[in-house]
């Protein structure tokens, strides 16, 4: 072990999924000598520069901090390769330059929170749960030039449960990730890693693009079942929604319930203290919601001050 607490490790991460693993790297003992993430931006009210979570945590250990605005900056190359590092892990950062991911001899390792070669891309966690999953991982790999494609190190799985939110999912796989990452580092820098190629069936993998606007849009015409994983799937980030009047109505929590009837699709009604809404074959009951303006909360708060215009009213 202690051979390998002398290699350097250069990290680069960005959001609180990507502390827990560089934490686990500090608290394993291993040898973390800076950090890449990404510069300080503007936020809150005050619109006030705010470091990422991966730097505040890494200048509370001491640990160097890189924030290049461009990665393929000839300073900042200069600077990454004087550190003389042996490895890279790469948690929830952005796509690497080869500049950058071929620097280090041991090669340059990524967390991904999927079951590769299954949802390549930047949401893996929310698209899971929207295509109703009912198991997910984390894998570990090694970067080359294909987005996410390298050869595998690790995977480990883990179920999806049926109320499970997207927030909740990414607590569990970031845990699970970080406990993947030291392994997966510690067999690489002792030299006993076994790299397994990804194996893909063509027409069978179900990708991970980003999330626009319009994914989070309910439709009201698909099934309680299909409305229900979009909405765990996008909270509490970014949320699903729709519109009641021309007011956003955000939906992070609800259940479904199939039953057949007659009413238009999206109809809302009151009914005995609940809100519920037609779908293609039933109702969907919100029980955490936030209409635009308003704060988040729980349904029986929020139709307490809320006067619905008549008996019914239409979403869309």
């Amino acid at each position: 072990m202690s051979n390998i607490q002398e290699k350097r490790i250069i990290f680069l991460g960005t959001p609180d999924f990507a502390v827990a693993s560089l934490q686990a790297l500090v608290e394993a003992g291993l040898q973390v000598v800076a950090v890449v993430t990404m510069p300080d931006k503007p936020a809150g009210r005050g619109l006030k520069m705010q470091a990422s979570p991966v730097k505040v945590y890494a200048e509370s250990q001491g640990i160097d901090v890189l924030q290049p605005p461009r990665l393929k900056n000839p300073e900042f190359l200069e600077t990454l390769a004087a550190y003389k590092a042996d490895i890279q892990v790469v948690v929830a950062f952005r796509m690497l330059p080869e500049a950058v991911w071929n620097m280090p001899p041991m090669g340059t390792f990524n967390l991904h929170a999927s079951l590769l070669p299954l949802y390549r891309g930047a949401a893996p966690i929310n698209w899971a749960i929207v295509n109703g999953e009912h198991e997910t991982g984390v894998t570990t790999f090694k970067l080359k030039h294909e987005i996410d494609t390298g050869d595998v190190v690790h995977r480990e799985t883990i179920p999806i449960g049926a109320n499970t939110t997207a927030g909740e999912l990414h607590d569990q796989l970031m845990e699970t990730g970080a406990r993947l990452i030291v392994r997966t580092v510690t067999e690489v820098l002792s030299g006993t890693a076994v790299y397994l190629p990804q194996i893909t069936v063509a027409g069978d993998l179900k990708a991970a693009p980003k999330i626009f606007r319009e994914h989070c849009r309910i439709r009201w015409q698909e099934t309680g079942e299909q409305i229900h994983n979009l909405v765990r799937g996008m909270s509490p980030y970014p949320a699903a929604f729709t519109m009641l009047d021309k007011l956003v109505l955000k939906i992070y929590r609800g259940r479904f319930v199939v039953r057949r009837h007659f009413e238009t699709n999206g109809r809302l009604s009151i009914v005995e203290g609940e809100m519920r809404i037609a779908t293609a074959d039933g109702y969907y009951f919100p029980e955490e919601i936030q209409l635009e303006g308003k704060k988040r909360m729980g349904i029986t708060e929020f139709l307490r001050g809320f006067r619905l215009e008549g008996a019914t009213q239409q979403l869309s």
